[in-house]
C-alpha cells in the first residue's frame, strides 16, 4: 500500500476523517452530534472539520429545497406545425402562449415583463376572435407545456392575491410592451392576469 497520494501522506488520521465524511454523507447519515460522540470529540466544532459535505449530497439538498420549482409556473403553448413546415414561421405567428383569456404570439414571451399582467399589446390574440377560433380548430396543433421562471413580484401576485397583483400592475404601468407602448398608454382597463399552473 502506498504511503502517500497526490494530496499528502496517507495516515490513520486521514482514514478517520474519510470515514467520518462517509458516515455524514451516507444515505441514512449520522448527525453532527452522533459523529461527535463516535469520534470522541469534546465539541461539535472539532467534528465539523471531519464532516465534509460531498457535492452529490449538496446538490440533492439544494434540489430537495425546491427553490427553482417554487419559482416556476407552467403555461400551455400551442405550436402551429403547418406554418413551420411550410416555411411561413418567419413571417407569421406560429407559437401561441395560452394566457387563459387569449394568446400571446410574442416569441420571447418568457422574457416579457408583462407576461403575468398582459397589457394586450399587438401580440395579443383574444380567444373570442375569429383568428383564435380558427387556430383552435386546426388539427395539426402541437400542445406543450413550458415552465416560466417568475420574479419575486410575479410570485407574490400569484400567491398573495389582489394586493400583490395591483402592486405588480403599478410597477409595470410604464414598462414598454413587446409591441412598444407601455400599459398606461394602451389603457389600464386592458390589463389582465395570466392564469398559470404549477
Amino acid at each position: 500500500m502506498p504511503t502517500a497520494d497526490v494530496r499528502v501522506n496517507i495516515t490513520s488520521h486521514r482514514a478517520r476523517s474519510t470515514i467520518a465524511s462517509q458516515l455524514f454523507n451516507a444515505k441514512e447519515p449520522m448527525t453532527l452530534f452522533e459523529l461527535q460522540e463516535w469520534l470522541g470529540h469534546a465539541t461539535p466544532t472539532a467534528t465539523q472539520h471531519y464532516a465534509k459535505i460531498t457535492p452529490t449530497k449538496l446538490a440533492k439538498s439544494y434540489s430537495d429545497a425546491g427553490y427553482f420549482a417554487r419559482n416556476l409556473r407552467a403555461i400551455e403553448v400551442l405550436l402551429d406545425q403547418e406554418l413551420v413546415r411550410n416555411g411561413r414561421a418567419a413571417n407569421e405567428p406560429w407559437k401561441f402562449y395560452d394566457l387563459g383569456h387569449g394568446y400571446c404570439t410574442y416569441d420571447f414571451f418568457d422574457q416579457c415583463p408583462h407576461r403575468m399582467a398582459c397589457a394586450k399589446c399587438s401580440f395579443y390574440l383574444p380567444k373570442d376572435s375569429t383568428k383564435a377560433q380558427l387556430l383552435e380548430a386546426k388539427a395539426n396543433l402541437l400542445r406543450l407545456r413550458q415552465d416560466i421562471p417568475l420574479g419575486d413580484a410575479e410570485l407574490s401576485a400569484v400567491e398573495d392575491g389582489l394586493t400583490a397583483y395591483e402592486q405588480l400592475l403599478a410597477k409595470l404601468a410604464d414598462v414598454p410592451t413587446p409591441a412598444g407602448p407601455p400599459p398606461r398608454q394602451l389603457g389600464q382597463g386592458h390589463l389582465v392576469q395570466l392564469q398559470v399552473g404549477e
